[in-house]
């Protein structure tokens, strides 16, 4: 098994603290973690789970290292039960999911760990990392994605993203959600992803006129020939653009579009259209980026601009609107006993638990929260995805990743795909969890 690509000492110290205690206790039986949101951010309507294939991945290779462990008992805090527990670590439990590219809503478990209670208490803090990132960007870019259907829509976050691994898995979150591209070039090596660019305004500002630069640009790449033309003035450009592509056609280079990343880009967008078709241009496209999200796209599309795409890079890759989702990975079930927390606004419901969904003429109508061994009219959310710590099925290509996505995107109820408004799909907690719950509060009181 090869190493993981991050250590497992990124963790938070109390899952340590409490594995040892555990282990001084005798507290070693099987329990039932389970991953959710308590609710959804402001003016969201829906989630979608992202992030399972590096959940998995990170579970298959979870080893502590001789330096590792080396370093916590240099620390002076951890016992040699401890020490040689982490030693012969190897995760064995049980994992069910919400395939990628699911749409869920709040207190719908998208991911149960069963495991002994160590172990499953051992993971808790990565997983959340990893899938609540990229179910955080995944759920920004399908709003975009909602936002302009049919457009070109292209990843441009890495260098505002929090980080290497960061940028990195927002680019395959925005693919999953329905990207057609990115310009982080290690995604495409990675994922397989289109990657995708044009040039920057160092690029024209480096040369001694509009017109050079453009020349230059198409004659190194005359396959990918789209001019950036607002470094200076922007319809001045796309007329200096229109006499380069006279130019280039000569030699047999096409100019393919154009971009604008700045100022009000619905107006200039009109006004080039205009110069690029007055030129003969009419199969050039327009791109805009600059500081775009779900709702200046909307607004955009609303507005009628002649936009044929859009590059989508700060307010995604750092979702700008929603920083963070409320999302937990919270104790239901030790040793045969369902467990519920009660904490204020931070209640659980009690036991492993299923989501059926209902449609109703091909859209989402309604789910049912249960208990995972109920059975009710609908399918099944959660499956199985990983047994005695081998994963049941190889892993699922990003094609039917992208395909399960767009069929739950299709499928949502016009209110539930509104940007502002709107409302998630109803999610009916069984009667049968409803008694558990009832019945784990009266043993807590008694």
């Amino acid at each position: 098994m090869s190493r993981p690509e991050v250590s497992p000492l990124l963790t938070d110290l109390y899952q340590l603290t409490m594995i040892q205690g555990y282990l001084e206790h005798g507290m070693t039986g099987p329990a039932s973690f389970e991953l959710f949101a308590r609710k959804l951010p402001k003016g969201r309507n829906f989630l979608l789970a992202c992030g399972l294939e590096q959940a998995l991945q990170y579970l298959e290779t979870l080893r502590f290292s001789p330096e590792e462990l080396g370093w916590l008992d240099a620390t002076g805090r951890f016992s040699t039960a401890l020490l040689d527990w982490l030693e012969g670590l190897n995760f064995d439990g049980d994992v069910d999911a919400m395939p990628e590219g699911t749409v869920f809503f709040p207190d719908e478990p998208m991911l149960r760990v069963t495991a002994s209670l160590p172990l499953a208490q051992l993971v808790e803090t990565r997983l959340i990392n990893i899938l609540h990132f990229q179910t955080l960007i995944a759920s920004k870019a399908a709003r975009a994605r909602l936002a302009a259907p049919g457009k070109l829509l292209v990843d441009f976050g890495l260098r505002r993203a929090h980080g290497a691994e960061a940028g990195l898995m927002a680019a395959r979150a925005a693919w999953v959600a329905g990207f057609d591209g990115t310009s982080n070039v290690l995604a495409g090596m990675r994922f397989g992803m289109p990657i995708m660019g044009t040039m920057a305004h160092s690029w024209v500002l480096a040369h001694d006129s509009e017109r050079e630069s453009f020349l230059h640009f198409a004659r190194t790449h005359p396959e990918q020939t789209v001019l950036l033309i607002d470094t200076w003035d922007t319809e001045r450009g796309a007329r200096i653009a229109a006499e380069a592509a006279a130019e280039l056609a000569r030699e047999g280079i096409r100019v393919r579009g154009v971009r604008l990343d700045s100022g009000d880009l619905g107006e200039h967008a009109r006004k080039v259209r205009r110069i690029l078709d007055a030129a003969g241009l009419q199969d050039a496209t327009i791109f805009a980026s600059g500081n775009l999200d779900e709702r200046r796209i909307e607004a955009l599309e609303a507005s009628g601009a002649p936009i044929d795409g859009y590059g989508v890079g700060t307010r995604m890759v750092t979702s700008s609107d929603a920083a963070w989702l409320d999302c937990a990975y919270k104790l239901q079930e030790y040793a045969g006993t369902p467990r519920r927390k009660l904490s204020e606004g931070k209640a659980t419901w009690p036991g492993r638990k299923q989501v059926w969904r209902h449609r109703k003429d091909g859209r989402m109508d309604f789910d049912i929260l249960g208990l995972a061994d109920e059975t009710h009219a609908g399918e099944p959310l959660l499956k199985p995805v990983m047994r005695r710590g081998r994963r049941l099925a190889p892993p699922e290509s990003l094609d039917a990743i992208r395909e399960r996505t767009r069929r739950e995107l299709d499928a949502l109820p016009p209110a539930c795909r509104a940007l502002d408004g709107g409302a998630p799909v109803p999610v009916r907690v069984s009667g049968q969890l409803q008694e558990l719950a009832r019945e784990v509060d009266a043993a807590l009181r008694g």
